[in-house]
C-alpha cells in the first residue's frame, strides 16, 4: 500500500444506481465472481447461493461479451515487459546497488562497517530497516494521533466483532509480530474474535517454524484466536487478502498488511459505522511509519482517491466536510487505498476483490469505484487511525509495473466506458506533439514553475503528453482525475505568446484557450485567429522556438492518437 500524497480538493463524482440499473449491476458483480473464481481462485470455496432471480437475458448477455473481450482487450495494449535489474544478482552487485541509499541518510551512523552491511542486506530484501525493528519493542507505545474531539465519543456496547486478517510475503518477523501485538493491546478484546495471518508463499526462514510455534503458543492461552492460513505458491496480495476473507468468521473483516501498529480506539468508530450501515466500507486514516528510522509520522486527513494510471493518491476532503467543521466526521471518499473494513457477507455480495487481477495494484480502486456503483458508500474515519510502513521497494515482484498496468486497464475496460481511454494513455501511450519543420522536437511543459511551454527532445514522458479535448482545448503535462485540481494546464494565447494556464481558471476569465487542430494541419487560436508555430533562433539548444504568430501553414501531429476518443 503505496500511495501518493497530495492536496487537492475533491469533487464528488460517486453515482449511486437504483432500480433495474442496479439489478443489472449486481448480475454483472455475480459474474465476475463466479468468472475469475473459476478461473483463478486457489482455494476452495462453497458455491454462494443465487442473489437474483430477476434477470434481463439482453443487458447481462452484452455485460458477458463485455467481459468476454475483456482480456483479449488487455493483452492486446500489454506487449513488453519490463527487464529485470541486473544490479540484483552475483557478486554484491545487490550491495552497490544500495550504497548511495536513503537508509544511512537519518539511521545508523554509529554502525560499524559489518552492522552497516547486515543492515544494508535486510534493508534490500524487506524494503525497510528490519535491522533496527529487530531491536524495537514489540509493544513500544506510539503517539495518540486522532483529533482531539475523538477522545470523548462514547460507543454502544453491543458492537459486532471484528476478525482481523494480515496479509504478508517475506516480511520481518519482527515486523509481524508488532503489527499483532499492537492489534490485540489496542483492540477491545470483546470485540477481537480472531488474528488471521495469511502466507503468501514467504521463502524466509524465520517465517516458518518460529511464526508457527508463535500461533501455537497463543492458541494454548487463547483457543481458536489465531489462524495461520499458508499458500503453496505465491498468488499476490489480492488473492491473499480473498484467501484471508474465507478464513474469517467474524461479522465484520478488517484487511490489513502485516507491516502496521494500531492505535488507541481505532475499532469502535469503525464497527460503529458498519453497524448502523452494512453496505459502508470503512478505511482508517493513516500515519506512516519511516521506513528507515520507524519513528512514527502524521498524515493530515484525508480522503483516498486515485490518478489516471489508477495509482491510489491522498486527496483532500471534500469541501461538504470541511463545512462541517468537525474534524471527527467521517470523510467520503472515492477509492481506498488498500487496506479496509467490511461487513463479511456484504463483501461477498458485492464479489470480493477481482481475483483476475494479478499481484497488486488496482483493485482498491476497483472495489471503490464498484462499491459505490453498486448502491454502497466508502469512507475514512478521522477517529481510526493506523501507522503504516510506507517501503521502498516491493517484495512481490521485480517486475510489479507490468501488473499494475495490467490490472488497471482491466478496470478501465470493465467500469469507465468513455473514460478508459484517460487510463490508457496515462499508462502506455505517449501522445507527443510535434512540428513537420523539426520531428525530433516535442511540444513540453517545461519547468513547473514558469508556465512557459517549451520544445525539447522528445522522450514520451509526462511533460510531453498532448490532449486535445472535445471542447478544442490542448492540455500539456499531467492529466488529472478531479474536476478542480490545477495540474490540467492548457495551451493559452496570453498576447500572442504561448502560456500554460489552469484549464478552469483560463475558462472562467475567457481567455483564448481553444485551439483549431486536425491531425497533420496547423494549431490555430480559434478567437485570435492566431497559429501556434516554430520559428528559427540563436537563443535556444535546438535553434527553434515557440511562437504564436500569423499562420503560415506549418503542420503538427500527435503521435499515438486513439481514434474515437476524446476528453
Amino acid at each position: 500500500m503505496a500511495c501518493t500524497r497530495r492536496t487537492k480538493t475533491l469533487v464528488s463524482t460517486c453515482v449511486i444506481l437504483s432500480g433495474m440499473t442496479n439489478i443489472v449491476c449486481l448480475l454483472y458483480v455475480g459474474w465476475v465472481t463466479n468468472y475469475v473464481a473459476n478461473v483463478y481462485i486457489k482455494v476452495p470455496m462453497p458455491a454462494p447461493e443465487k442473489k437474483l432471480e430477476v434477470d434481463k437475458k439482453g443487458d447481462t448477455l452484452r455485460i458477458i461479451e463485455r467481459l468476454d473481450r475483456l482480456e483479449n482487450v488487455v493483452n492486446q495494449h500489454i506487449q513488453e515487459t519490463p527487464m529485470k535489474g541486473e544490479d540484483s544478482q552475483g557478486d554484491g552487485q545487490g550491495d552497490r546497488s544500495f550504497s548511495d541509499s536513503s537508509l544511512f541518510a537519518h539511521w545508523g551512523q554509529e554502525l560499524g562497517p559489518e552492522s552497516r552491511r547486515v543492515a544494508l542486506k535486510m534493508f534490500q530484501y524487506y524494503g525497510y530497516n528490519g535491522y533496527l525493528s529487530d531491536r524495537l519493542s514489540l509493544d513500544r507505545p506510539i503517539p495518540d494521533l486522532r483529533p482531539d474531539s475523538c477522545r470523548n465519543i462514547s460507543y454502544p456496547a453491543n458492537l459486532p466483532q471484528v476478525s482481523v486478517v494480515f496479509i504478508f510475503v517475506n516480511e520481518a518477523l519482527s515486523v509481524i509480530l508488532r503489527s499483532i501485538h499492537s492489534a490485540i493491546k489496542r483492540t477491545p478484546s470483546h470485540l477481537l474474535k480472531e488474528i488471521i495471518l495469511v502466507d503468501d508463499n514467504s521463502s524466509s526462514d524465520e517465517l516458518k517454524e518460529k511464526l508457527q510455534d508463535f500461533v501455537a503458543e497463543t492458541n494454548s492461552q487463547r483457543p481458536d484466536f489465531m489462524k495461520l492460513v499458508r499458500h503453496a505458491k505465491q498468488e499476490g496480495l489480492i488473492r491473499s487478502r480473498v484467501s484471508g476473507w474465507r478464513a474469517a468468521t467474524a461479522p465484520v473483516v478488517a484487511l490489513f498488511d502485516a507491516h502496521v501498529e494500531f492505535n488507541v480506539g481505532w475499532a469502535e468508530p469503525v464497527l460503529q459505522r458498519i453497524k448502523e450501515d452494512r453496505t459502508r466500507i470503512i478505511s482508517p486514516s493513516f500515519d506512516n511509519i519511516k521506513y528507515d528510522t520507524f519513528e512514527i509520522e502524521e498524515y493530515p486527513l484525508s480522503a483516498q482517491g486515485f490518478d489516471w494510471e489508477l495509482w491510489c493518491r491522498y486527496l483532500n476532503p471534500p469541501k461538504s466536510w470541511w463545512h462541517q467543521a468537525n474534524n471527527s466526521a467521517p470523510i467520503r471518499s472515492p477509492a481506498l487505498i488498500g487496506c479496509f473494513v467490511v461487513d463479511r457477507l456484504y463483501f461477498e455480495e458485492i464479489g470480493l476483490l477481482d481475483e483476475g487481477m494479478e499481484v497488486y495494484g488496482g483493485e482498491n480502486v476497483e472495489l471503490g469505484v464498484r462499491v459505490w456503483q453498486c448502491g454502497g458508500s466508502v469512507e475514512v474515519l478521522p477517529c481510526a487511525r493506523i501507522a503504516h510502513i510506507e517501503r521502498a521497494h516491493k517484495p512481490y515482484t521485480e517486475d510489479l509495473t507490468s501488473h499494475v498496468r495490467r490490472n488497471a486497464l482491466r478496470v478501465a475496460e470493465v467500469w469507465m466506458d468513455e473514460f478508459k481511454s484517460h487510463v490508457y494513455m496515462a499508462w502506455n501511450i505517449p501522445q507527443e506533439l510535434k512540428n513537420s519543420l523539426k520531428t525530433d522536437l516535442c511540444l513540453d511543459q517545461g519547468p513547473d514553475t514558469d508556465n512557459i511551454p517549451i520544445l525539447y527532445l522528445c522522450h514520451g514522458m509526462t511533460p510531453q503528453n498532448v490532449y486535445y479535448t472535445s471542447t478544442q482545448q490542448l492540455r500539456l503535462g499531467v492529466l488529472s482525475p478531479t474536476i478542480d485540481d490545477d495540474d490540467n494546464k492548457c495551451l493559452v494565447d496570453v498576447n500572442s505568446r504561448p502560456r500554460l494556464i489552469e484549464c478552469s481558471y483560463a475558462a472562467a476569465k475567457r481567455m483564448k484557450l481553444h485551439w483549431l487542430f486536425t491531425q497533420g494541419g496547423s494549431i490555430q487560436n480559434k478567437k485570435s485567429r492566431r497559429c501556434l508555430e516554430l520559428v528559427s533562433t540563436n537563443d535556444t539548444e535546438f535553434g527553434y522556438q515557440l511562437a504564436i504568430q500569423k499562420c503560415t501553414g506549418q503542420k503538427w501531429s500527435i503521435t499515438n492518437t486513439l481514434p474515437g476518443s476524446s476528453l
